[in-house]
C-alpha cells in the first residue's frame, strides 16, 4: 500500500470513528430516536425539550460542525468523502434554521421540525404518551418497567412543550388555528376511567411467556397508577393550556409567509425537503401541468368505463356510489391486506434485492383516526424485533375508497416505504445516520414512484383501481400547486380545497384532512412530486441509453443501494451507472 493510500485509510478510519462517536452522543441526547432505532438503555426516558437540552443540542451542532472541519475532504476516499459531505450538509442546514425556530435535530422524519410550533394535529406531545407504545420494546419485565418510568416522567415533558407553545406565540409563531380545532379532542380521546382500555397502556394488555405472572400484575398495577395520577394530570393541564390560551390566541392566517421572516422561511423548508434550488413559482408550474398532464389520462380511463359525463360527475360518482366502499372497518383492513399479499410474490420480477424484515397492516390508532390522513406507514426495526407496519384509516369507511387501496398498499408497504426503509437499514456498511434518516424527495418520491409500478406487478387490471392510481398521482400534482399557493402565492384554504375537489376523486374528508396538514407542515408535500419526477426522470434517461441492455431490477437495486439521497447526488450516481454500462 502506498503512503497516500495508508494515509487515505486513516483519515477514513478516523473519520467512521468520530460518526460513531457523533451517533451515540445523539442516542443519548434522543432517547425517543434510541427507542425507534431498537438501541438498548434509554427506553426510560424522553428527548429533553427544555431550554437547557434545546441548548445542549445547539451546543452539539456547532462542536460537529467544528469536528468535521478538522478533516480534509480530498484524503477520505470517495465513499467516506459522500458520507463527509451528506453529514456536514445536515448540520449546516440545521444551524441555517435556527432563526426560524427549527430545532437542532436533523433527523426528524426528514424535515426541519420547528420548536415554536411543537405541536399541530398531525403530532406533538399531545400524541406522545399513546404513540410511544407503538415502537417501545414490550419483551421482558424490565421492557415495561422502562416503559413505566418513561410515562412517569410525562409531565415534565407536557411542561417543556407548554413553555414552547408559550414562547411560540409570544414570537408570532403558531399552526393556524383553523387546523388545532380538533386537537383537544385528541387528548381527551386518551383520558379513560379504566387505564387499561385506552390507548397509552395497550401494551399492558397482553404481556408476553418472558414475563413472570407475578412481574405482570405488579407491573399493571404500577402502570395504572402511573396513568391515573402522572398521564392524566399532565394531560388535564394540557387540554386546559390548548382550550383557554393556545387555540384563542392561534393566529388566523394560514400561510407560512405569514410567520415572521416568513417567505425565508418558507424557501428554506421548501430547500430542505426538495434537496433542489427549485423555487416556490418554479414548483407552482411544474405541478400545473402536471394536473393537465394527468386529467388528460384520467378522462381517458374515465370513458373506458362507459360513464358519459364530466370528470368533475365522475369523481362525485365515485366519491358517492356505495359498490366503491367496504361496510366495515375489518372488512377494509382485510381487503388491504389481500391487496398486500397479491403484490409480495411478484416483486422479484422488479427487484433484485428484498428486504428480510417483515411487515403488517394495522388500523390507525382511534385517537389518530379523525385528523389522520387516509393510510401511513411506521418504520420497523431488526435490533428491536419490531417489523414495520401499514396503518389504514378505517374511520368513516364511507370515506375509504376501494378504487384507491391498491395505489396506497403500492406507496406505504410495498414496493413503497416498506421496501425501500427496510433495505436501508440492512447495509452494515452505511454508517448509522445513513441508515437511520431520510431526505423526503427521495423517500416520499420513492413511494409514488412505487405507485406506477401496478401495472408491471399485475395490478390496476380494472379502470377503477387504474383511475386510482392517477387519482393519487394528481393528488400529489395538486400539493404542488396548493401547498405553494396557500404559502407563498395568496391562496386562501377555501381556494386550495376547491382547486383540490375541481382536479381529484378525493372525498371531501381526505381533502381537507390534506389540506389542513399542508398548512402545519409547510413544503413537506412539496417532496413526493419533485422526487417521483427525477427518478421517472432517471429512469427514462437509462432505457433510452441502455436500450436492451436495460435491466429494470439492476435500476432498482443500485436506486435503492445507498438509502435516501439528495435528488442531485441520486442523479450522478444512476449517470454513472450509465455510463458503466455504455462503455
Amino acid at each position: 500500500m502506498s503512503a497516500e493510500s495508508r494515509s487515505e485509510s486513516a483519515a477514513a478510519s478516523e473519520f467512521r470513528r468520530f460518526l460513531a462517536r457523533d451517533w451515540e452522543r445523539w442516542l443519548d441526547e434522543l432517547p425517543e430516536l434510541s427507542t425507534f432505532v431498537g438501541a438498548p438503555g434509554r427506553n426510560d426516558r424522553w428527548n429533553d425539550d427544555s431550554a437547557a437540552g434545546v441548548a445542549a443540542r445547539r451546543v452539539h451542532i456547532a462542536e460537529g460542525i467544528a469536528a468535521l472541519d478538522k478533516f480534509r475532504p480530498e484524503d477520505l476516499g470517495p465513499g467516506e468523502r459522500l458520507n463527509y459531505d451528506l453529514y456536514r450538509e445536515l448540520f449546516v442546514t440545521t444551524e441555517e434554521g435556527y432563526d426560524f425556530g427549527v430545532d437542532p435535530f436533523p433527523f426528524h422524519l426528514g424535515w426541519p421540525h420547528n420548536l415554536w410550533m411543537p405541536l399541530s394535529q398531525m403530532d406533538g406531545v399531545q400524541l406522545a404518551a399513546s404513540d410511544v407504545s407503538d415502537v417501545h420494546p414490550v419483551a421482558t419485565t424490565k421492557d415495561f418497567e422502562d416503559l413505566i418510568a418513561r410515562l412517569a416522567a410525562f409531565p415534565t415533558v407536557v411542561d417543556n412543550n407548554l413553555a414552547l407553545l408559550a414562547e411560540g406565540l409570544r414570537r408570532g409563531y403558531s399552526p393556524p388555528k383553523v387546523t388545532l380545532v380538533g386537537v383537544p379532542d385528541q387528548v381527551t380521546a386518551q383520558i379513560v376511567d379504566d387505564p387499561l382500555s385506552g390507548s397509552v397502556l395497550r401494551a399492558f394488555r397482553d404481556f408476553p411467556a418472558a414475563v413472570p405472572p407475578d412481574d405482570r400484575e405488579r407491573l399493571t398495577r404500577q402502570a395504572a397508577e402511573t396513568f391515573r395520577t402522572r398521564v392524566v394530570p399532565a394531560l388535564l393541564r394540557l387540554r386546559a393550556y390548548l382550550t383557554a390560551d393556545y387555540l384563542p390566541h392561534a393566529r388566523e392566517s394560514i400561510g407560512a409567509s405569514a410567520l415572521p421572516r416568513g417567505p425565508e422561511f418558507y424557501s428554506y423548508r421548501v430547500r430542505w425537503v426538495t434537496t433542489t434550488e427549485l423555487t416556490p413559482q418554479q414548483i407552482h408550474d411544474i405541478g400545473l401541468a402536471e394536473v393537465r398532464r394527468i386529467r388528460a389520462e384520467m378522462e381517458r380511463v374515465m370513458r373506458s368505463t362507459g360513464f358519459s359525463g364530466t370528470l368533475r360527475e365522475f369523481n362525485e360518482h365515485l366519491r358517492k356510489d356505495p359498490k366503491f366502499f367496504y361496510d366495515s372497518p375489518d372488512a377494509l383492513l382485510d381487503g388491504y391486506r389481500v391487496i398486500a399479499k397479491r403484490i409480495d410474490p411478484m416483486l422479484s420480477k422488479l427487484f433484485g434485492r428484498l428486504p428480510r424484515l417483515t411487515y403488517g397492516v394495522l388500523p390507525v390508532p382511534d385517537y389518530r383516526a379523525p385528523t389522520g390522513p387516509a393510510a401511513y406507514y411506521q418504520p420497523g426495526s431488526p435490533e428491536a424485533g419490531r417489523p414495520g407496519y401499514f396503518y389504514a384509516n378505517t374511520f368513516k369507511i364511507e370515506a375509504r375508497p376501494k378504487w384507491g387501496m391498491e395505489a396506497l398498499t403500492l406507496h406505504e408497504a410495498v414496493p413503497g416505504h416498506h421496501l425501500q426503509l427496510a433495505l436501508a437499514q440492512e447495509p452494515e456498511e452505511l454508517p448509522e445516520f445513513r441508515r437511520r434518516t431520510g431526505y423526503t424527495s427521495y423517500v416520499e418520491g420513492w413511494g409514488l414512484y412505487a405507485e406506477s409500478l401496478g401495472e408491471e406487478l399485475g395490478l390496476y387490471r380494472d379502470p377503477y383501481s387504474k383511475f386510482g392510481q392517477l387519482t393519487f398521482d394528481v393528488w400529489r400534482s395538486i400539493r404542488l400547486v396548493v401547498d405553494t399557493g396557500m404559502h407563498a402565492l395568496g391562496w386562501s384554504r377555501e381556494r386550495a380545497i376547491e382547486f383540490f375537489r375541481e382536479n381529484s376523486g378525493q372525498t371531501d374528508q381526505d381533502i381537507q384532512v390534506e389540506v389542513d396538514r399542508y398548512l402545519v407542515w409547510p413544503g413537506q408535500a412539496l417532496a413526493y412530486k419533485i422526487g417521483q419526477l427525477k427518478i421517472r426522470e432517471l429512469r427514462t434517461r437509462a432505457e433510452q441509453r441502455l436500450g436492451a441492455r436495460f435491466d429494470v431490477r439492476a435500476f432498482h437495486d443500485l436506486v435503492l443501494a445507498e438509502g435516501a439521497l439528495p435528488l442531485t447526488l441520486l442523479s450522478d450516481r444512476v449517470d454513472r451507472w450509465i455510463e458503466s454500462r455504455t462503455g
